[in-house]
């Protein structure tokens, strides 16, 4: 969506920067491969003035100071938000949090959400433009170094055993007209694990509930940068597979061990829910999902082998091998939304009642795997009215071998 809206203002400026060179608006716009109508629609828009942005220059994420002068005159001509927001070919909301942000007076407690009347906001660029610079200077003092009184009083209570989100709300409630003296959970966090910050005491981190002396960031993987290489996105998968109209189609996944040293591999049938489990007693590597999901398509026949949806577990690298082994396309789920592969999931905690978590899964011998799925394709399930995925298999088996020209061997 953001490139989109990048790509629609950078063709308005082109657009915009034809008229002032003198071209027609019709024209213009179809120079740029745009309709006669759009042209005139963005004309209008405007009033027939050229917007700011085309000749303020853009520093893209932040305000330049051009820009926030442009706001100033905005309000001054009493303009509405959304107008100034055009003018500079910016979102409405980058503009209102700029005047909430650097207005001179705060807002009053008990008045109606929503922004006051910009007559009412006293803003000024240049003092707007040092509060930006003054936020943005690098490195910034930590608090705790800053203030002895607050960093002895986080200290003690991390000694009395209290997490650092009891301790910053304990100290909101002690303090609740002093926000000099609040502090963020996150903030202790880094003043205890950060070397060379020197705001907390290095050996605090053992009374914290989990005793660790590192602490592991919890950041998304910057943007383009797969953790598997050449996977498809389940957002570039047919529409027939989300209907569950058209059989073929699987969802895949682990279920882990004790200390995730052993593993099962689970795959689910998304229109049957007919289950297949795959037995890693070499580990769960790459290279043994590989050779087991080889080894689970040729048990069925193809016809019943289109798809396979899994999460992005690092087990399934070698997908495009498996892919040219058994001519399955298979799709990544997006990260943190098990959701996507919901039958897969649901089959995964019903598993739990005969693989229990905690467990060591590789005393699990094949025949037993095998025991566990009969298990699981003989239960009446309600979403296939009572039917049981093994039934609903074979009357699919049944029903293709009817039809002529289609084989069911393996």
């Amino acid at each position: 969506m953001r490139s989109y809206i990048a790509g629609r203002r950078e063709l308005q400026r082109q657009f915009w920067l034809l008229v002032r060179a003198g071209l027609a608006k019709k024209r213009a716009a179809v120079a740029l491969g745009l309709n006669e109508d759009t042209g005139k629609d963005w004309f209008r828009q405007a009033g027939g003035v050229i917007p700011a942005y085309v000749t303020v220059p853009s520093t893209g994420r932040f305000l330049a100071f051009a820009e926030r002068e442009e706001i100033f005159a905005g309000v001054e001509r009493d303009e509405s938000i959304r107008r100034i927001a055009q003018r500079l070919g910016r979102a409405p909301s980058t503009v209102f949090r700029e005047l909430r942000r650097n207005m001179q007076q705060p807002y009053r407690a008990g008045r109606r959400p929503g922004p006051p009347p910009t007559r009412a906001w006293d803003y000024r660029p240049s003092r707007a433009q040092r509060r930006a610079e003054r936020q943005a200077a690098r490195p910034k003092p930590a608090k705790l170094a800053q203030h002895p009184q607050l960093r002895a009083l986080v200290q003690a209570k991390l000694r009395e055993r209290l997490s650092p989100q009891q301790v910053a709300t304990e100290l909101q409630q002690e303090f609740p007209d002093q926000p000099e003296m609040w502090v963020s959970p996150e903030t202790i966090y880094r003043s205890i694990y950060v070397q060379g910050r020197g705001e907390l005491r290095r050996e605090l981190a053992v009374c914290l509930r989990t005793g660790r002396a590192l602490r592991r960031p919890h950041r998304p993987s910057p943007a383009g940068q797969a953790r598997i290489p050449g996977m498809v996105n389940i957002s570039l998968r047919p529409p027939e597979v989300a209907d569950r109209a058209v059989p073929g189609h699987w969802e895949g996944d682990l279920i882990l061990g004790r200390r995730n040293q052993s593993a099962i591999g689970t795959l689910v049938e998304r229109s049957t829910r007919f289950v297949m489990l795959l037995h890693l007693p070499r580990g769960h590597g790459p290279l043994e999902v590989q050779a087991a999901m080889i080894a689970a398509t040729h048990r069925l026949p193809t016809l019943i082998w289109k798809s396979l949806t899994w999460d992005q577990g690092m087990e399934m690298r070698n997908h495009v091998d498996i892919t040219l082994a058994t001519g399955l396309d298979i799709y990544f789920c997006d990260p943190a939304k098990p959701w996507q592969r919901g039958s897969n999931e649901n089959t995964n905690g019903l598993l739990r009642q005969y693989f229990p978590k905690g467990t060591d899964l590789s005393q699990h011998g094949p025949e037993h795997l095998e025991f566990v799925a009969a298990q699981m394709n003989r239960r009446p399930r309600k979403t296939l009215g009572w039917l049981r995925p093994a039934e609903a298999l074979g009357r699919l088996f049944s029903s293709t071998s009817e039809q002529p020209g289609v084989a069911l061997t393996d």
